[in-house]
């Protein structure tokens, strides 16, 4: 067996002893056979390394005979270089393949600045494209939620206590893909359906506010006025193995006009208002709606008053009520709190639920509404405020990512707030512009709040300079 190269520690001794073997700088006859069998190496090896410290000596260097003999070398590992990877066109940063090309990485090396957290996997919706009037809307909307505290001298979003979101949603009764985790021999699920642009969907309304608690944390009023499907139970015409002749089905309705939008409205929402309504509250209230299409409205701002809705304002001003309807900006679904995330927390439980028919799908997105939390329901309404300070920010634009508060971990330890502050500078500025594009009257309410406590401030300090100086 070849016996493993010396190491420096050999290596020095077997210098040491030829050292002690010489006299007047020669060895002793013999020496270097001795050496090399008390170290089982070959003669050879003890001369090369007695006349490599000879030349060191005689050079008038310290003698230093270690290996020169390089282990194993590993190859460097490639730095991530950030600016690099903004250099690759967008498009080619699709799929890790074209990543590792432009970067000129291996797919193994990318997959390991993935892990690293060096790199993120961002995926890309597409948002409304929105015109000048648009972002000016936008923005005068988020200043109109806005009150000015004149004692803390900061703006604090309104509570939003006397506001209903309503809005329409398609639900599906599967979708095209479908992620899941199985087992390394598990077969693979099997789904199929007749057609996957024609799914079985059911179009739902839904009306929430939000929930309201008292000084104990109970839960007063959870906020779900209720969510009612665009259906209709019709009689079976012929007799099947299913079902005989004349059982009643439910069928989606064909068209979603005015006309059946203002018979949900004024059939399931009004009542559903005046009956979860607190008794000690103001019975003003606004029902919030996006800008379709098939809806009614019946506040002049919105529609002239030879459009406006006789019979809904009839059935919302019965028994001193005083209910309207308002239309929230145009494309901006991040300003109702139904499409900022209600509307998905209530699919994410439907989907878990399995169904085969129109009326399974229909008691699975009523049941999921059923379970969600009145505590999730405020994260969307707190995730409201929070995106209103954004679109201040960007003078009514879109162009930002939903804020993340971590609100469950705030709320449990007790610290999630009820309003959110923005920015004294910020909506002042965002005041002023609105101001010099010529539109202060749709801000006049929060104006007039800020000059009337700047007027009382100006009173509260003359009034105690006269009295500094009549005390003088």
């Amino acid at each position: 067996m070849k016996k493993p190269n010396l190491d420096n520690l050999e290596r020095e001794r077997i210098c040491h002893l030829l050292l002690e073997k010489t006299n007047d700088g020669k060895l002793k006859h013999g020496a270097m056979n001795e050496v090399a069998a008390q170290f089982g190496v070959c003669r050879k090896t003890v001369t090369k390394l007695w006349k490599q410290a000879k030349m060191q000596h005689a050079a008038g260097h310290g003698i230093s005979v270690n290996s020169k003999l390089k282990g194993r070398q590993m190859p460097k590992r490639k730095v991530f270089d950030t600016n690099k990877l903004e250099s690759i066109e967008l498009l080619e940063r699709t799929t890790q393949e074209g990543v590792s090309k432009g970067m000129g990485v291996s797919q193994s090396t990318l997959s390991r600045w993935v892990k690293a957290d060096l790199i993120d996997s961002h995926t890309n919706a597409i948002k409304p494209l929105l015109s000048d009037k648009n972002k000016l809307e936008r923005l005068i909307y988020c200043l109109s939620h806005l009150h000015y505290d004149k004692h803390t001298k900061q703006f604090i979003f309104k509570d939003q206590s006397n506001v209903i979101h309503i809005d329409e949603k398609w639900f599906f009764i599967t979708k095209p893909s479908q992620r899941f985790y199985v087992g390394k021999k598990e077969r693979r699920p099997f789904r199929c359906t007749q057609s996957k642009r024609f799914i079985t969907n059911v179009m739902f309304m839904c009306a929430v506010s939000r929930p309201k608690y008292a000084e104990n944390k109970e839960v007063i009023c959870d906020g779900k006025i209720g969510i009612w499907p665009f259906v209709m139970e019709v009689p079976a015409k012929r007799k099947s193995k299913n079902r005989t002749a004349g059982t009643l089905e439910t069928k989606n309705i064909e068209s979603i006009t005015k006309k059946v939008t203002k018979e949900m409205l004024i059939s399931n929402v009004l009542p559903a208002i005046k009956a979860k309504w607190q008794d000690n509250t103001s019975k003003n209230v606004l029902i919030q709606q996006d800008n379709a299409r098939p809806h009614i409205t019946n506040v002049p701002e919105y529609a002239p008053s030879t459009n406006m809705d006789e019979d809904f304002t009839r059935h919302a001003n019965e028994d001193g009520w005083n209910i309207q309807l308002t239309c929230q900006p145009p494309n901006s679904p991040d300003l109702n709190v139904l499409d900022l995330g209600f509307f998905r927390a209530i699919q994410a439980l439907q989907q878990k639920e399995k169904a085969n028919t129109l009326q399974q799908l229909v008691d699975n997105v009523m049941q999921a509404y059923e379970q969600l939390e009145a505590i999730k329901l405020n994260y969307v309404f707190i995730t409201l405020q929070a995106c209103m300070m954004e679109i201040m920010q960007l003078k009514g634009g879109i162009d930002y990512p939903i804020p993340h508060m971590h609100k469950s971990k705030l709320a449990a330890q007790g610290l999630l707030p009820e309003y959110l502050t923005a920015n004294t500078e910020l909506v002042k500025n965002c005041i002023q512009y609105v101001t010099n594009l010529g539109y202060a009257s749709s801000i006049s309410e929060l104006v007039d709040e800020i000059n009337s406590a700047e007027n009382e401030l100006e009173l509260t300090e003359h009034a105690g300079c006269v009295m500094t100086q009549q005390a003088k």
